[in-house]
């Protein structure tokens, strides 16, 4: 159920506004509105004297399955740029929609024109671009807003987003106003032949099972995809596309941005852009295995990683976690030294391009992904590993 104000009974008493707990109730061209903060706790219900303020079912609201067309991708940008999550997200979007015979497009919010001319070269047959300023931070608030009305004019079929800080925080809040279903964290996207639905492939119940999730009675379907778990698209400089300038008119905004932070650990740490990475777990048997990978690591250039078991006997920072709880990652070359392949650890880097495997136990998971497998004690693997590198250096 959801709760609607009957405009031609409000008398704009503003009863209902002071008995709302949640800040859920706003006027708007004098009138009572409900907005996305309500949690249908009835209190305005009973306080209403005019009896303006009634429950309606939810699907009253939503936007019906055949109006739902193309498909979406928002891009996602940090500082000007746009985020690598969005060329990923436009490889997955290209597909799908090819599938569908449905048009692609890509929603950019601040950054420049340039960078909207470059999703068109990486795959988008639209771009809808607001250059507002309100847009140079992020803001959960606009965003959502704009995002919301841009859908309700234009209702795509299917939405999806990069699972990332920016995406975790504000596409919930648009799949609430739009009276839609979201599928947080997928890994795996692809459309059922029969109906044309979005199947949305995640990890549940700690990674042991994997979930396919259908939205199947409203639109759009609205889904946010792990980073680097989707390939990029194919970069066509040459291709055209439409640039569509958007508005920003009039959007609230009740707090200010005032300075971001940049997690200093963060900086050193950057497993998502790594091309190498060497990661630990639990057969290392200490935190003094991790000095080995170190090296092996500095020989490389690459950066170390870590399973959840390492970090949780405290070996290494959480940080280094690659897994369901920790980052996703899709480097061009990942070893796996004394790592079993757990189902929620292989979730978080199987789509690396090539995997290469060292444990003791012939048997163990990992080798089941794995592009190379050594079946051996890492501790005399890795070392003799260390000194052909060098002497391949020199």
């Amino acid at each position: 159920m959801s709760i609607i104000v009957d405009r031609e009974k409000c008398t704009a008493c503003e009863t209902c506004i002071s008995v709302c707990p949640f800040t859920a109730i706003e006027m708007k061209e004098g009138k009572a509105f409900i907005n996305e903060y309500c949690q249908i706790c009835m209190a305005c219900l009973t306080a209403c004297p005019e009896g303006a303020i009634k429950e309606v079912p939810e699907n009253q609201e939503g936007q019906k399955v055949q109006e739902g067309k193309g498909v979406w991708i928002f891009a996602e940008q940090r500082e000007g740029k746009v985020a690598p999550v969005a060329l990923e997200l436009l490889g997955a979007g290209r597909r799908l929609a090819d599938e569908l015979k449905a048009e692609l497009s890509a929603v950019l919010f601040g950054s420049t024109q340039a960078e909207a001319e470059e999703l068109i070269k990486w795959g988008a047959d639209k771009v809808y671009h607001s250059a507002d300023r309100i847009f140079e931070k992020f803001n959960d608030e606009p965003y959502s807003r704009l995002l919301v009305n841009l859908i309700r004019e234009h209702k795509p079929g299917i939405v999806l987003a990069g699972a990332t800080p920016i995406g975790r925080s504000f596409i919930p809040r648009v799949a609430a106003r739009l009276r839609t279903g979201l599928t947080a964290d997928c890994t795996a996207l692809e459309i059922d032949k029969d109906t044309g639905k979005l199947l949305q492939i995640r990890p549940a119940f700690g990674g042991n099972i994997m979930a396919t999730i259908l939205c199947p009675n409203n639109r759009p379907q609205i889904a946010t995809v792990r980073p680097r778990v989707m390939k990029k698209g194919e970069y066509l400089p040459d291709r055209k596309g439409e640039i569509i300038s958007v508005p920003a008119e009039n959007l609230p905004c009740r707090t200010k941005v005032i300075e971001t932070v940049q997690d200093a650990s963060e900086c050193k740490v950057n497993l998502q852009e790594a091309d190498i990475i060497v990661a630990g777990g639990r057969g290392l048997g200490n935190a003094k295995g991790f000095n080995l990978l170190f090296e092996l690591a500095e020989t490389l250039d690459a950066t170390v990683a870590a399973s959840r078991a390492a970090v949780d006997e405290g070996w290494i920072p959480y940080r280094h976690q690659v897994g369901q709880t920790g980052k996703t990652v899709c480097p061009k070359i990942y070893i796996a030294c004394g790592i079993s392949g757990a189902v929620q650890h292989m979730v978080g880097m199987q789509s690396s391009d090539i995997i290469i495997a060292i444990n003791k136990n012939p048997e163990a998971p990992i080798f089941n992904v794995a592009t190379y497998g050594i079946a051996g004690d890492l501790y005399e693997i890795i070392p003799m590993l260390i000194k052909k590198i060098k002497e391949a250096k020199l």
